[in-house]
């Protein structure tokens, strides 16, 4: 963490131990840098690896060497030459003329075969398979007997049929992301019935609302619509709350609902909330159901010092330490009893070996770190880039489950339309390094209050010149001296709702130096990333 005055700025987010001399700027720093000093967006600490190098095959360009002509003598008057002149002239016509009879005719024969086999905008794919003649075209598309555009998905798959095929290799998430799965023929979304191998087509069903009223979407409707509170009782809540990868359900509660259209649960007919409940007209009562699967975002202590400073005991009860061969490198968070959210640039390479990780809960120092919890699995969104850092966030499912106690509590999710506004005062924890070129992190966990920077201001050319996606959330200070700082990757940035719980807002993810003016964190934004969070969640369900 960082407490530092504009005169003594902390250290780079990423920084190693050097000499305190500034050294001169290169050559390329002098030409390319703007007028604020930042030459390019900088990178996590787990600076990625230089991408493998694209294999580019060689172009051969050969030269036909052509024989000088010589220059001949005039014919004059010598009927022998004029003949053999005219003569040499009627067979190229002839030969002219045959060749331009077989482009004109030949071509529009061959090419018929082709057009008897493809369909619509499939021809364009057989341009290259000019080798092929009459039946032989049908066999040198991979036995494929898709049709239209679908063909196009097919390169890898040809036992697909249909639309389907575009959900063989990837299953297209609401967000418009898209993760591996495998899926059935006749797979539906949200219809209660799993047809993906990995439910893909059953993950995206169900979201928390305003005040934690639970929608669900349906194949019914397509929409996500809230759910009345009769006739949902405890085992209703459990069922719903272990779909998403919880334990059990924690409380159910009837509020307000006047919508015009709702979801009534019927008889307990499948496993999946999507299908058990039918569209009805409003809920009886005008009441729908607020869920919650976990006491959470509770506080043992809530003495902070604004600034930046070690903290207390239970003060953050949800912070976890995440060790890598037995050293700190990341935070976390714990949201349930089985699983840590962190960020994704934490495990890339060789890191991601889910063996040499360990997780310390309900520590405040690195010299007295309680028992550690072992790691079954790491989930790495798959849609993570670490040249742009979006798509930064982590799952980690536990090999077995956390003990909450006063000192071990998980934060609250935030509800998908929950927002964070300008100047909102949050805080962020970690582990992380206190004085500018540190290479180790802190012993204690520090915190800072941190404010949320206005998006646009955080991507203008005066600060991240774009760089700011829809899954970023910015907070700092505009003016330098609070942010969070190396060893704090993966890490909570929390603030706190009107019900005096605490929500994740973002993940720390990256950011240039610490601390610095102009320079705020940049958290990876925990609303636009719950509906990947909660379909692993979903999978991985202990």
């Amino acid at each position: 963490m960082a407490d530092n005055d504009t005169k003594d700025p902390p250290p780079p987010y990423y920084s190693v131990a050097a000499d305190p001399q500034t050294p001169p700027m290169t050559y390329e720093e002098v030409i390319h840098q703007d007028k604020y000093g930042f030459t390019q967006k900088p990178v996590p600490y787990y600076v990625p690896k230089d991408p493998a190098p694209v294999q580019v095959d060689a172009v051969i360009i050969t030269t036909q060497h052509v024989a000088p002509i010589k220059k001949q003598k005039t014919c004059g008057r010598s009927a022998k030459c004029w003949g053999g002149w005219v003569g040499a002239l009627l067979v190229l016509v002839l030969i002219g003329l045959a060749i331009w009879l077989g482009v004109r005719y030949g071509s529009k024969s061959n090419s018929g075969h082709y057009e008897n086999d493809c369909r619509g905008q499939d021809c364009k794919e057989q341009e290259h398979s000019s080798e092929c003649r009459g039946e032989d075209c049908k066999e040198q598309e991979h036995d494929s007997d898709c049709r239209g555009e679908d063909c196009k998905e097919q390169e890898h798959d040809s036992d697909c049929r249909g639309k389907d095929c575009k959900e063989q290799e990837h299953h297209k998430m609401q967000d418009g992301t898209s993760v591996p799965d495998t899926c059935s023929n006749s797979s539906k979304q949200c219809d209660g019935i799993q047809d993906c191998q990995q439910a893909a087509d059953e993950t995206n069903c169900v979201r928390f609302g305003e005040g934690g009223v639970l929608q669900v979407r349906t194949t019914q409707d397509g929409r996500f619509l809230p759910v009345c509170y009769q006739g949902l009782d405890q085992s209703y809540a459990d069922q719903i709350c272990e779909q998403l990868g919880f334990r059990r359900s924690y409380a159910s509660n009837p509020v307000d609902s006047k919508t015009s259209v709702a979801l009534t649960v019927g008889p307990r007919s499948a496993k999946l909330i999507q299908g058990l409940v039918n569209v009805s007209l409003g809920c009886q009562n005008e009441k729908a159901v607020s869920l919650e699967c976990t006491d959470c975002g509770k506080q043992q202590s809530d003495s902070r010092i604004i600034g930046g400073s070690a903290s207390q005991l239970g003060q953050w009860p949800w912070q976890v330490s995440l060790h890598y061969t037995g050293s700190h490198v990341c935070g976390g968070s714990l949201v349930s009893p089985d699983f840590v959210v962190s960020a994704a640039h934490c495990f890339e390479g060789s890191t991601g070996n889910s063996e040499n990780w360990l997780v310390y809960a309900g520590s405040i120092s690195q010299s007295a770190l309680q028992t550690p919890y072992l790691v079954k699995k790491i989930i790495v969104n798959e849609n993570y880039n670490s040249d742009s850092s979006d798509y930064d966030v982590a799952l980690l499912k536990l090999s077995s489950p956390v003990t909450f106690s006063s000192t071990v509590q998980p934060v609250c999710f935030p509800t998908f339309d929950q927002t964070f506004s300008e100047g909102s005062e949050c805080w962020t924890s970690g582990f992380g390094t206190t004085q500018e070129g540190a290479d180790h992190a802190s012993t204690s966990l520090m915190e800072v209050t941190v404010n949320i920077v206005n998006t646009l201001l955080c991507n203008s050319s005066q600060v991240y010149s774009g760089a700011i996606t829809k899954n970023m959330i910015c907070a700092g200070d505009m003016n330098g001296g609070r942010d969070s700082c190396q060893g704090d990757s993966g890490g909570p940035l929390v603030c706190k709702g009107h019900n005096n719980r605490w929500y994740l807002a973002g993940i720390t993810s990256w950011g240039a130096g610490c601390g610095e003016r102009q320079r705020p964190g940049v958290y990876s934004r925990v609303t636009s990333l719950l509906p990947w969070i909660y379909s692993k969640m979903q999978q991985e369900k202990p």
